[in-house]
């Protein structure tokens, strides 16, 4: 069985959300880091030397390859990602070796035989 880590930053408004999309998706779990802020093509606004962005969560989360892509296409789906500028962005990269994910390999075994 092969993975894929999805690396998604949203607005911490959407996490639950988005989480709860990813499930029904296929993910199996996620690691969430709260609190994260990033810059887009233009630098964050500011009023009287505050930052006015809004606080990103980033979503960690190790799926399965045949999985992956519908996951991710969700994400970007529930997060808006396309309707407006600054929503956040997620993309997926190639796991070469994972260890402590025995419990998900045998239940996605099943998930992942019924997709393909």
């Amino acid at each position: 069985m092969h993975f894929k880590l999805i690396i998604a930053f949203v607005a911490e408004d959407k996490t639950d959300k988005v989480l709860d999309a990813t499930r029904q998706a296929g993910a199996t779990g996620a690691t969430v880091i709260n609190h994260a802020r990033g810059e887009g093509l233009e630098p964050p606004k500011t009023f009287f030397g505050l930052n006015l962005e809004t606080q990103r969560d980033v979503l960690l989360l190790l799926v399965e390859e045949h999985l992956s892509r519908k996951i991710l296409e969700k994400i970007a789906k529930v997060a808006e990602f396309e309707e407006s500028i600054g929503a956040g962005i997620a993309f997926q990269i190639d796991v070469e070796d994972a260890v402590g994910i025995s419990h998900q390999v045998r239940k996605l075994t099943q998930v992942v035989e019924e997709e393909i």
